[in-house]
């Protein structure tokens, strides 16, 4: 097992996909699906996932449940080379699940139980933030109730002092004031990747560049808005852009935004400029929406290169 380059660290969630139907079944009625999945699921999980796709190697951190589904998740995990040692079982908590329904033309059901990643807390990361470690990507950020602000703003200083690029990605469960939380942590990160409607419920501003520039005020290196099926937009301290997205048929959207992460890191790892960072996270996004679950669909790095060979991203400089 190659050394980790990265440290993927929050939410891990078992998933039940179902190939889209028709229209949900009435009370009592059976409706038949072409494909059931039981896979990896949480945003920590799906980045490792990915970037294991794109030939990088990472160590993941969070929690699973003593039972069934957490033995799974975990020989899921190692059969793409994921360094596992950062899984910890939960004592109380069953492994977490997420039921994803699709149907024709609309947009995702999810029925879920949040289970082991309740347990989650700064010191699982501690231990794993070794020298070798290049970037440290937190996905879940304020839907875990065990991470103490204070204590993961001093992780991530100490992060930065070392050399690591500290990325964060968030899960908005519902209004609340979440800004009070994020200003303690925004100043130590280098890359944040909220969603436009998670941004809107921080906020309360709905334009992305606006929201971007907030970040920014807030003390981020980069703010990078994702904007689903209307692209993305980054700003950061010389570069301002608005990209839009490659056309590909959309069969399940679960972990897109977890596949532009990962394309992000992997500009990042690589040495790519903002743009170049953009256009990978952009066609790894792409490619995940393409297949029924949150990675299988994922481009492989040979397949991601060749398929930006071929295809230009639209790119507006703001």
């Amino acid at each position: 097992m190659r050394a980790a380059e990265v440290l993927c660290a929050g939410v891990i969630v078992a998933d039940h996909v179902c190939a889209p139907i028709p229209r949900l079944p009435n009370p009592g009625e059976l409706i038949l699906a072409d494909d059931m999945l039981l896979t990896i699921g949480g945003c920590a999980a799906n980045v490792a996932v990915d970037l294991a796709k794109m030939q990088v190697p990472s160590v993941i951190v969070g929690r699973v449940g003593n039972d069934p589904f957490g033995t799974i998740v975990r020989r899921m995990l190692e059969q793409y080379g994921i360094d596992t040692r950062g899984v910890c079982l939960s004592p109380k908590c069953a492994t977490s699940q997420t039921m994803i329904i699709n149907v024709v033309g609309q947009d995702r059901r999810f029925i879920h139980i949040f289970g082991a990643n309740a347990d989650f807390t700064v010191e699982d990361m501690r231990a794993f933030l070794t020298p070798h470690i290049k970037v440290l990507y937190l996905g879940g950020y304020l839907l875990l109730p065990g991470l103490d602000d204070d204590a993961l703003a001093e992780l991530f200083r100490n992060a930065q002092a070392a050399g690591t690029k500290v990325v964060l990605d968030v899960a908005v469960p519902g209004p609340a004031d979440y800004l009070s939380r994020l200003r303690k942590v925004l100043p130590y990160v280098d890359v944040f990747l909220p969603n436009q409607d998670e941004a809107e419920v921080i906020l309360g501003e709905r334009d992305p560049v606006r929201q971007a520039e907030r970040f920014r005020e807030l003390g981020v290196g980069t703010a990078v808005i994702t904007l689903g099926g209307d692209g993305a937009v980054l700003v950061s301290p010389r570069e301002r852009y608005r990209v839009g997205v490659f056309p590909v048929p959309l069969v399940d959207g679960s972990g897109g935004g977890d596949a532009f992460d990962a394309g992000f890191i992997y500009g990042l790892l690589r040495g790519y400029d903002a743009l170049g960072c953009l256009r990978v996270a952009s066609a790894l996004g792409a490619s995940c929406v393409r297949a029924v679950g949150t990675t299988p669909g994922v481009f492989t790095e040979q397949e991601c290169l060749e398929f930006l060979r071929q295809h230009e991203l639209p790119v507006h400089k703001l």
